[in-house]
């Protein structure tokens, strides 16, 4: 009997220290809210010394080379408010690249704006099925949320491309970011952004074209929302200006897993 009770209690020794072990190796589901430092001058924005660890850790994106006068250009679309034609169609006129990031919402209420975007060259990413917070739902709803984009992006274009993520309201945690990338995406944040969602308080052209020159920089991703009026009258004009400028507008496709987040300045 004693020999079993020594055995026994080992045994659950060893059980005990393994399971605290691998509670420990687990990502850290602390909730984050994205943010970055505005400098001026050109100058790249600065962001939390622990994002950029984690950017680095699981390959995500908010800044290409800070030394390049490159504009990555991205649109979140909760959903469909008129302009996304608009948006599209400078973007034709101009012969700019970029990246729409749709809802499940988005997809279902507007298919032929999903399968031109694709015919016309620019990216689709997945901006989760309904819209949550990404540190509150389990790993399989997690997997059910963007599964559920994919799947129907898929059935509209024929591709099955989707590589690229943008949590909602930028809301994320080391948890959150180390599924979605077992899954297959990469994070992309922003390093450039400003009010625009709020439909009912546009403030005219001027508004966006001033944020966006203002706050432009070498590496930038611009985060705009396609539901506001201001981006699409400013679109044009803003980026023939920003060419003036040297600047250089590219695809996501373009910025590889290369240094960025070390080359970029920690607070």
């Amino acid at each position: 009997m004693k020999k079993w009770g020594i055995s026994a209690l080992f045994i659950g020794a060893i059980m005990l220290v393994t399971t605290h072990t691998a509670f420990a190796l687990q990502p850290s589901n602390t909730r984050h809210e994205w943010y970055f430092q505005k400098q001026g001058n050109e100058v790249p924005p600065t962001t939390d010394h622990r994002y950029l660890q984690l950017m680095e850790k699981y390959d995500g994106l908010f800044l290409g080379d800070p030394k390049r006068k490159d504009i990555y250009l991205t649109f979140d679309n909760g959903y469909e408010n008129g302009y996304t034609d608009d948006v599209l169609n400078t973007l034709k006129e101009k012969k700019v690249p970029a990246a729409f990031f749709v809802t499940g919402h988005f997809i279902n209420t507007h298919p032929d704006l999903i399968l031109r975007m694709a015919k016309e060259g620019h990216i689709v990413g997945n901006h989760t099925n309904h819209h949550p917070d990404m540190t509150q739902i389990s790993a399989e709803r997690m997997k059910e949320e963007l599964e559920s984009v994919k799947q129907k992006y898929s059935k509209i274009t024929g591709k099955n491309d989707m590589q690229f993520l943008r949590p909602p309201r930028g809301v994320f945690s080391e948890q959150s970011i180390a599924v979605s990338k077992q899954l297959g995406y990469r994070h992309v944040f922003w390093s450039l952004a400003f009010v625009d969602w709020e439909v009912n308080r546009q403030r005219g052209w001027q508004y966006s074209y001033n944020n966006i020159m203002k706050q432009i920089h070498p590496g930038c991703i611009l985060l705009l929302h396609t539901v506001s009026r201001d981006n699409a009258e400013a679109l044009g004009k803003a980026i023939d200006d920003l060419r003036k400028r040297g600047y250089t507008f590219k695809s996501l496709d373009n910025l590889k897993v290369d240094n960025q987040t070390k080359k970029s300045p920690v607070q």
